[in-house]
């Protein structure tokens, strides 16, 4: 179920909560993080002399999209976002990304891993004193549970892809107790889990924070990321302008939980999910290997709330590629400047990292297939910056020569403006609980789940809703007559995966009853 266990082991409580005042930790409230005038004015006089990313546990406090945007002793404003304008983006729709730079870690998943950290801390379910914290990461939520572990003064475990950026290994190798590298890249989750088993099996005492299974991640950006949203609209937004909705990669399946909370406040809008072309599981049910650092992908993610989510979207990882590259190289700001693109903006555009381009790509998609005009806004998250992937630029130099000016105008281009409404696709009730039915295969295959649990997490979230319900008869109307006909037409059935073992039961008519002759007499 959809659930928190806050059972609470009295013992490892005690442990904890004296680690906590050894440390002088204070830990922030979800109402804090919301809304910073309410952290005490102590606090923030201590943080005038804190760096952003230095191991101070008062930088807790700075888990919050609010921080004034400077690398030392800054305060808290308002909400940090960046507008993207319809000159880049090609689309008159207002697209708006919170910018996750501002962050501890520089990322925003230092917000989910306290989501996970803290019921587990505060029940004593982990104990700081005697165990290890485990984190299993595709990179940034890693080196936030290894930061929020730092501050413990606990010995933590980071778990990421052997692929993935530099600097993400050489600052984790400065933190982390232990970093441990799997093979493969963004795609390569299962590997992840694998270790997480045999680090079970090995006798240690430690714990698992699998933010994949965790819905403290889902919680913190419901609460926190979600009303961050709502906080930027009512502030720039007019009275013609309507939230449509919110675009972003599933990674996790974390951030994508602001989507429930921006329906519950805008009526109305909608939640895209969106994953890399090369590895199409929600769309396609595929997989795949792919470059868009900070979206693990080839599975569904527990927490993933299917119901809420309206449209499938895949991004080209080679559009993401190119963009980056003509957002960070010279020539390519340049370029965007003589499009007209305002400099101000074109100077900022490495706010975005990896899977900030992809939120952006998603977005318009989602503006071109719905026809949306200047009074309509869609929401994203910049997750972290280019700042966390500077050697890639180098490693594209190396790789396919320098970015010339004829690049530059291909990509803004073909990649850009050029970006279209292929690839995408509407969900129908059938389609999420496909989507959902392919949590089987890592839940209850692989991770010990049972199959009880995962349809209670599907029927949990089924709202009372009268029309919803009438789609489904309609639906099972029209599979019953497209596919269960007298010869059963199997093939492209939308239940087939739901069938027993067995298969269907063929159909057609019933044997005749062997019917008595009658005699006279």
């Amino acid at each position: 179920m959809a659930k928190i266990d806050l059972t609470i082991y009295p013992e490892h409580r005690d442990r904890a909560v004296q680690r906590v005042k050894e440390r002088k930790i204070i830990i922030p409230t979800f109402a804090q993080m919301r809304n910073p005038d309410l952290i005490p004015s102590k606090v923030k006089e201590e943080l005038a002399s804190i760096g952003l990313w230095d191991v101070h546990p008062r930088n807790l406090f700075r888990i919050s999209w609010h921080n004034e945007p400077k690398a030392r002793g800054g305060g808290f404003g308002g909400v940090n976002y960046f507008e993207l304008p319809s000159s880049l983006t090609g689309t008159p729709a207002r697209i708006i990304g919170l910018v996750g730079k501002w962050f501890p870690t520089g990322a925003h998943k230092v917000g989910a891993a306290f989501g996970c950290l803290v019921p587990r801390l505060v029940t004593g379910q982990f104990d700081p004193a005697t165990q290890k914290a485990v984190w299993p990461s595709t990179g940034n939520y890693c080196r936030g549970g290894a930061y929020d572990s730092a501050l413990l003064g606990c010995q933590s475990i980071a778990i990421l892809p052997e692929g993935m950026s530099r600097e993400r290994f050489e600052w984790l190798e400065k933190i982390a107790g232990e970093v441990i590298a799997t093979p493969g890249s963004e795609s390569n989750v299962k590997e992840i889990f694998d270790k997480c088993w045999e680090l079970r099996r090995s006798g240690q005492d430690l714990v698992i924070f699998n933010q994949f299974e965790e819905f403290g991640n889902y919680l913190w950006h419901y609460n926190v990321t979600g009303h961050a949203i709502e906080e930027v609209a009512k502030q720039i937004l007019g009275p013609k302008d309507t939230v449509r909705g919110v675009a972003l990669t599933t990674g996790s399946a974390g951030t994508i939980a602001c989507g429930e909370y921006v329906k519950s406040v805008f009526p109305g809008s909608k939640t895209v999910a969106s994953e890399a072309l090369q590895c199409p599981t929600l769309l396609q049910n595929g997989f795949g290997s792919h470059r868009i650092e900070g979206i693990g992908d080839k599975h569904i993610p527990w927490v993933h709330n299917v119901k809420e989510s309206d449209m499938v979207v895949a991004i080209d990882d080679n559009a993401v590629v190119n963009i980056a590259r003509l957002f960070n190289e010279k020539v390519g700001r340049d370029y965007l400047v003589s499009k007209g693109v305002p400099e101000a903006v074109a100077s900022q555009l490495d706010l975005l990292g990896f899977s900030g381009i992809a939120n952006m790509l998603s977005a318009v998609k989602m503006a071109k297939y719905y026809g949306m005009g200047e009074n309509d806004a869609i929401f994203v998250v910049f997750t972290d910056s280019m700042e966390l992937y500077s050697s890639r630029i180098q490693e594209y130099r190396q790789e396919m020569g320098e970015f010339t000016a004829y690049d530059a105008a291909a990509t803004f281009g073909r990649d850009l403006h050029g970006e279209s409404t292929d690839n995408l696709l509407e969900l129908s009730e059938f389609d999420r609980k496909r989507i959902h039915n392919l949590k089987y295969f890592t839940w209850v295959e692989q991770q010990g789940r049972t199959y009880e649990e995962i349809q209670a997490l599907f029927m949990a979230h089924l709202p009372r809703d009268a029309a919803l319900f009438n789609e489904y008869h309609a639906l099972l109307v029209m599979v019953g007559k497209d596919y269960c006909r007298t010869v059963p037409r199997c093939d492209g059935c939308p239940l087939r995966p739901d069938l027993p073992a067995g298969g269907p039961r063929p159909l057609g008519r019933r044997p005749l009853r062997p019917t008595r002759r009658r005699t006279g007499g």
